[in-house]
């Protein structure tokens, strides 16, 4: 049985530990706040896009762009979105198993594909089992602009321009609710997301250059656009994620310093006896 001193020692560790759990909980919500608004403040910008190049698209007389263009697959590139600290429970681990089941799934061998990593996790992890990674990219701030992430993203789609890559998919978690991230996989090229989105009034805007030249332009964004909304969706759902296992850290905690405390107790009580115990038995034997 463990001593007084080892139980009083365990409960005031696990009290420590409680407090920087609860500290990093309070500190990813703070985080969550500003990565969640910056995530809900892009959508419009995407739709827009989305809408305008959609309406190009559909009204141009030639709208064959290679990006447009399914070809034959001999390559696949695959965007996985992690994070670089760990500490936010199943947010890695299951994105990452999600990638690896897939690739497993589609490919025999390292030809086959290539791996774009953002985040330290993800890049570590590929790294440790002879995965191919092209790209990568880690230690990228919590409030992430588009300027950080500019030169990956327009190297990620050149590889497709340059048929490095046949297509081109990202993997990453959706943020849904503070206790609900979801897995999301998205084909980014070729681009198949606009078909149909057109709106009615796209039609009614006047092109100067003519379409086909701002289609060249706006494609290019429009797919390292998908790519950084993408990385703005995992930041909002890696905060909700570490908020939610750090919360769950101290609830346990406090249940630990519960049944430590319960035992220091008995033992205290166990103690006192035997020393009532003790004092009688000599009290008895001088008599």
């Amino acid at each position: 049985m463990a001593s007084l001193r080892d139980i009083k020692n365990r409960i005031n560790s696990t009290t420590k530990m409680k407090q920087i759990t609860k500290a990093m909980e309070m500190v990813s919500a703070s985080k969550l706040n500003k990565a969640e608004q910056n995530a809900k403040s892009f959508v419009p910008y995407s739709e827009k896009m989305q809408e305008v190049v959609s309406g190009i698209a559909m009204h141009s007389k030639n709208s064959n762009h290679p990006m447009l263009q399914h070809r034959d697959v001999k390559k696949t590139g695959y965007v996985v979105i992690t994070s670089d600290r760990g500490l936010a429970g199943a947010f890695n681990s299951s994105v990452l198993r999600k990638v690896y089941q897939t690739i497993n799934e589609r490919h025999n061998s390292t030809d086959e594909y290539t791996i774009v990593a953002i985040g330290r996790i993800g890049y570590e992890f590929f790294k440790k089992r002879n995965m191919p990674v092209g790209k990568s990219i880690i230690g990228l701030a919590d409030q992430t602009s588009f300027a950080d992430i500019k030169k990956l993203a327009s190297g990620t789609v050149q590889m497709f321009t340059d048929e490095e890559v046949d297509e081109l998919h990202i993997y990453y978690n959706h943020f849904k609710s503070v206790i609900s991230q979801v897995v999301t996989s998205k084909q980014i090229l070729p681009i198949t997301s606009i078909e149909g989105q057109a709106s009615k009034g796209s039609s009614q805007y006047e092109y100067e250059p003519d379409q086909e030249q701002i289609l060249e332009v706006l494609l290019p964004q429009y797919a390292e656009s998908l790519i950084y909304g993408a990385l703005l969706d995992s930041k909002a759902s890696e905060h909700a994620a570490r908020m939610t296992a750090m919360s769950s850290a101290s609830d346990n905690a406090e249940e630990i310093i519960d049944d430590l405390s319960l035992s220091y107790n008995r033992a205290r009580q166990a103690a006192i006896t035997q020393e009532i115990t003790e004092i009688i038995g000599g009290v008895a034997a001088l008599e």
